[in-house]
């Protein structure tokens, strides 16, 4: 990589991302192969932040529509997504380079992550260590996209990354409609009218009211990541300034 044009990102995976083609859970040689896609981008000097789901192991939104309680639905899910973050973090670590990681957690969990401090969070950032966020915002009722936004803003990262498992964003599903159109580029006020389910409102909400671009690819290719921060047309951009096309 010879040309980056961000040097500070925040990275939002889903938990399905982490479980490749099974219905359940963690695909170990997948995590492996995110974090060296991680690991290429860090070794190339760029500070990355993660946020991770954990819609692989607990949903709470649909435990919620089956009759739990939404807020201790909430609460399960966020402990999924602490799982997940040991996971990537562990891939991380036992690389044959091994990428220095901290997971930090909204929820404290002292004996095996940090607590989320945001000043700890950039010092992390700025000694070369990959940043994990877990337990999302810590509060109910909000997604792990509204945590990427929310993080991404306190770090001051330059950009999102939502890696996803479709190219773009789309203006209706294209695993169910062949016609679906994709766009390359958006601004946030199109996203949030237009209702594209790629993130919720309040996240697209909060990247437009602190001008903090999105960038939405397909994480199955491989160095996608690495196209993404060297600047190279991938996926669909949202911003304050792109045209629709």
């Amino acid at each position: 990589m010879t040309s980056l044009k961000y040097k500070r990102v925040l990275l939002k995976l889903s938990g399905e991302a982490l479980m490749g083609d099974r219905t359940y859970g963690i695909d170990t040689q997948v995590v492996h192969d995110i974090a060296q896609q991680i690991a290429a981008v860090v070794q190339a000097g760029v500070e990355v932040a993660i946020v991770v789901g954990g819609g692989n192991i607990f949903r709470g939104v649909n435990a919620a529509a089956q009759g739990m309680d939404r807020a201790t639905a909430d609460y399960i899910g966020m402990i999924a997504t602490v799982m997940n973050a040991l996971t990537l973090q562990d891939a991380l670590e036992r690389l044959p380079q091994p990428v220095p990681t901290r997971v930090l957690t909204a929820i404290a969990m002292q004996e095996v992550a940090e607590p989320y401090i945001r000043r700890r969070a950039i010092r992390h950032l700025e000694n070369k260590r990959v940043v994990i966020f877990g337990a999302g915002s810590g509060n109910p009722f909000f997604t792990t996209d509204t945590t990427a936004a929310l993080r991404g803003a306190e770090i001051n990262a330059e950009i999102i990354f939502k890696a996803t498992r479709v190219d773009g964003i789309y203006d209706s599903d294209p695993k169910r409609n062949p016609d679906a159109r994709k766009f390359q580029t958006l601004t946030y006020d199109h996203a949030l009218s237009k209702d594209l389910k790629v993130m919720d409102a309040t996240a697209f909400a909060l990247c437009k009211e602190n001008d903090l671009p999105i960038i939405v690819f397909d994480l199955g290719v491989d160095g996608n990541i690495q196209r993404a921060v060297m600047g190279e047309s991938i996926g669909t951009y949202v911003g304050g300034s792109c045209n629709v096309d």
